[in-house]
Order: C-alpha cells, then structure tokens, then sequence
C-alpha cells in the first residue's frame, strides 16, 4: 500500500516550478506517491514531471472533476464526445508520467446539479467511461470513480450507488471512497468498504471540516478496520 498526498497541498499551480514543490514536497514529508489534478493535459510537462518523479522516488496518480462543456453524463452528444477524448488524453499524461491511476469525478460535472440524474445521463457516463477504461487497460492504468456528496454529483453519492453505476459499465472501472464524503452520505465507516469489495481501487482519507485528522468527527477507526478486514 502506497500512502501519499494530493499535490494542492503544495501549489495551486502546475508549471514547471509548480509541479517541482509538489514533488520535492512530497518527498520531503516521507511520502510514497503524489497525486496530481490534470485538468489541462495539453498544457502538462510530461517528461519534466516523469524525471521529478523518477528522481524522488514516488508513484503517481491523477484525479480530476469534469467541467460542464466536457461532461461525459450530459444529454449532447458532442459535449459527451469532447469529455471522453478529454478523458483519454488526461490518460495519455498518466501513462507518460509513469502514473498508475485515474480517479475522482470523471463520470458527471463536480458541482451541485439542479435536478436528479436521468436514465439517459447516467446510460451516456457509464458508456463514455467503459470507453476510457478499455484506453486505460491497454495503458496499464487503473481507472476508479469517486464516490462524493450529493452537494457535487447527482449521480451517485454512496458505495452501494457506486457498484449499481459500475454494472452499466462495460469496462473494469473500480470504486474510489473517500471518507470526507462517507462521513456525509454513508450510514458508518466501514460497510462501504465490504460493499465495494474487490472493486475498491483507491482511497482519500480527509477530516469531517478537511483539517488535521483526528480534529473532527471521522470515524477513522472503524475506516481503517475496515480496510484490513477487507484485504
């Protein structure tokens, strides 16, 4: 197991100089991988980040949230099509870095929606994603969707909701849980992590108010015996 640390910890900015204080900072805290918001992949300095990392010793991973006009839930075709090739050239950035993951809200929008997800949303996403995940799979790279709250996807916002998205999906797509949102939407700690079985590919760990662990209301105990019992 690799523990490591979103790269916002460090910068908000992903130039050269950017991406070098994420990594050096990363190391330089012990950790073991570092994971980076890809948001603009055309504009990633692929094979600067790859020697960073190589040189410090950590893995990697990219999340991201999609934006509105590269929604692969929306009802447009061509909006759907825009967000799906963003998708596989985030995945080109992944596998140039040597990275092993792409997680977070990459099935829908990450914002708060007007209205609950219709058949025709979800039957889009879960199409689009099952074609990005057959890209990832010959890249070697896991793909897993985030589980968030219902203030930032409409689509699903529990485990339970997760695995029920993922039967649409004709591609090994897993689940990505992070307990900020699990303790908003979750009924305990724990049985998400058995719900979502094998399935589970990829964990953030965040306080109740997003500050220091153990400051708030996360029950972290039960998190952690539950990914143990789980394997």
């Amino acid at each position: 197991m690799r523990i490591g640390a979103h790269a916002l910890v460090w910068t908000g900015e992903f130039n050269r100089a950017g991406i070098k204080k994420a990594v050096v900072g990363a190391a330089s805290a012990g950790f073991d991988h570092i994971e980076f918001p890809i948001f603009a992949p055309d504009e990633w300095d692929v094979a600067y980040t790859r020697t960073l990392l190589a040189d410090h010793g950590l893995t990697s991973a990219a999340s991201l949230g999609l934006p509105e006009d590269r929604n692969i839930s929306s009802s447009d075709p061509e909006v759907v099509a825009r967000g799906e090739d963003h998708l596989n050239r985030v995945l080109d950035v992944v596998a140039g870095i040597g990275g092993s993951h792409l997680v977070g809200v990459i099935y829908s929008p990450l914002k708060k929606q007007s209205h609950p997800a219709t058949v025709e949303e979800v039957t889009n996403s879960q199409r689009a994603l099952g074609n990005v995940a057959r890209v990832a799979a010959s890249m070697n790279i896991d793909v897993a969707v985030e589980v968030v709250n219902r203030y930032e996807t409409s689509l699903f916002n529990t485990a339970k909701g997760a695995m029920a998205y993922l039967d649409g999906v004709d591609g090994d797509v897993g689940v990505h849980l992070d307990t900020y949102h699990m303790n908003i939407e979750e009924s305990d700690m724990a049985q998400p992590i058995a719900t979502a079985g094998a399935s589970l590919r990829y964990v953030h760990i965040g306080e109740s108010h997003r500050g220091y662990l153990g400051t708030g209301t996360v029950d972290f105990g039960s998190f952690f015996r539950g990914l143990r019992v789980s394997g």
